[in-house]
């Protein structure tokens, strides 16, 4: 049954403002950046501003009247946002519901909604459209859907919950294609990539499993031909990690290309800029990103021979880039490093910024 915390916008906004820390944005800001507490005591949402040259401001902190984990979620995708920017989605994994926010012009948040995820424990949400997609990895697992209205209300769509592969399959991610007709899940327990068809009220049909090119399929992101590419982290076993791509059709996902090696250890998380061009794996035991050029037809070739295309130190994590994709952006620990993409795929590491313990999840415009 679906349990509502409905708030109106003005209410949300007042609610948001009390948690906000007293930081201005910057009149250069361009952009922002999303991070997620995972606080058991009240989770939330730490925004940043980000500037023309992609360094990152204080912009405040948004409740999201749920609860967090405090632990990691080993997932790819704790908040998102719409492609028009309009709307941040979040996980409350310790209360199990999921949190809509409405995005200012100034890139602070709103609540708009919160909602029960139709499962225990969710890690990964999905936005694309008025389609709203999140996977539970408690209990039995599996997805649900949701529409979202024009107040960023959440309404469960029926029989749009579905099942996994198995009951402990430990999915990683869960993301709708950019055309909105199938939504896909990786699960590294399993090393199955799931696809289900959208039908036309929003409701997903029966899961369509194929098994991953590599080992512990994990972090995947789409280029702009609608091609998957996931990074396969191997158990974590030494510079053993890989990355594929693959087209998603109605008989599930089919291999493009891969697995090519990263040369790296755990590649965990995936992002691709938005011309598609290039793509890259954060590689979490190596403190590494690795980056590949992707080819018209979703052919992936490394960019640096050694797979280490950028150093960030640490246990590099969730990943994100700018809507411009100038920059990317990478959770390591407590911190986001923040890269300038190059011409030819290069990247430059800028500074990092610390957060606080704890964090899970990035998203950025």
């Amino acid at each position: 049954m679906k349990v509502r915390t409905i708030v109106s916008m003005a209410v949300g906004a007042m609610l948001a403002a009390l948690t906000v820390a007293p930081a201005a944005a910057s009149s250069a800001s361009v952009g922002a950046v999303y991070t997620l507490s995972n606080a058991t005591a009240g989770n939330a949402v730490i925004a940043y501003a980000r500037g023309v040259d992609g360094q990152l401001t204080p912009l405040g902190t948004f409740a999201t009247g749920g609860l967090g984990s405090g632990a990691g979620l080993g997932s790819q995708g704790a908040v998102t946002l719409s492609d028009n920017g309009r709307w941040l989605l979040a996980v409350d994994a310790g209360s199990d519901e999921i949190t809509s926010f409405a995005v200012g012009g100034d890139h602070r948040l709103a609540v708009a909604d919160r909602v029960a995820s139709g499962g225990a424990h969710p890690i990964s949400v999905t936005i694309e459209g008025g389609l709203v997609y999140v996977v539970n990895d408690g209990g039995s697992g599996g997805i649900a859907g949701f529409h979202i209205d024009g107040r960023g209300q959440l309404t469960a769509i029926a029989g749009s919950e579905r099942p996994l592969t198995t009951d402990a399959s430990q999915p990683a991610q869960i993301s709708l294609t950019p055309d909105a007709r199938h939504v896909v899940v990786t699960e590294k327990a399993t090393n199955q990539i799931t696809s289900y068809a959208i039908g036309a009220n929003g409701a997903a049909g029966a899961p369509q499993a194929v098994t991953s090119a590599g080992e512990t399929p994990f972090g995947f992101a789409f280029d702009k031909r609608g091609n998957l590419v996931v990074s396969e982290a191997y158990g974590g076993a030494p510079d053993a990690s890989t990355v594929s791509s693959y087209a998603v059709t109605g008989a599930g996902a089919a291999l493009i290309d891969g697995p090519v090696a990263t040369t790296e250890t755990a590649a965990c998380w995936v992002v691709v800029t938005g011309n598609g061009k290039f793509a890259y794996a954060a590689n979490t035991g190596s403190g590494t990103l690795s980056g590949y050029a992707i080819g018209h037809d979703g052919s992936l070739t490394l960019l640096d021979a050694d797979g280490v295309t950028g150093m960030s130190g640490g246990s590099p994590a969730d990943l994100s880039r700018s809507a411009n994709s100038k920059f990317v952006y990478v959770r390591s620990g407590g911190s986001i490093v923040t890269f300038a993409v190059g011409h030819r795929g290069d990247l430059t590491n800028l500074g990092t910024t610390a957060v606080q313990a704890g964090i899970v999840g990035l998203a950025s415009r």
